[in-house]
């Protein structure tokens, strides 16, 4: 499925509902790419899910604010991958750094930035041991699929 018509199935799904939230945040490592960054050189061509592309652009065609949320050890790499793909500009909010917690740093980091209260952000990780600790402060949050099968109907 082309980047376009997924970008069009995701503005439809989008269209069913009245409210949508104010952010949506995702991981990266297995969530927006099928790979872990300190697997990969900074010299590497990196790839997105089939369907990654075409929502990130359906959700800031609707005006929906985006950020990431990752314990990546290897920051440096993921924002040169994010440049690659060019999709560096499509986030409001960068968090990408290594962490024992189960991101609620990152949000509260995301918060700060954004302003935008964690009951109307939503987010996607691959690991369920994520998602618990967002709940707990009212971010919706989804685990996705192996090898992201399901991102377009997760919501």
């Amino acid at each position: 499925m082309g980047d376009e018509r997924v970008k069009a199935e995701a503005l439809q799904i989008l269209g069913l509902f009245q409210v949508l939230p104010r952010l949506v945040v995702f991981d990266l490592d297995y969530t927006l790419w099928p790979f872990y960054c300190e697997c990969r050189s900074k010299r590497d061509s990196p790839s997105l899910f089939r369907h990654a592309r075409g929502i990130i652009y359906a959700l800031k065609e609707k005006g929906i604010d985006m950020a990431i949320a990752s314990r990546s050890p290897t920051p440096d790499k993921a924002k040169v991958f994010l440049d690659k793909l060019e999709l560096q500009s499509m986030f409001v909010a960068q968090e990408i750094f290594s962490s024992w917690t189960h991101k609620t740093e990152h949000f509260q980091k995301i918060q700060r930035k954004t302003g935008i209260p964690y009951k109307s952000m939503l987010f996607f990780d691959d690991e369920d041991r994520n998602i618990d600790p967002v709940w707990a402060i009212w971010v919706l949050a989804y685990t996705l699929a192996p090898q992201n099968t399901a991102l377009l109907y997760k919501a």
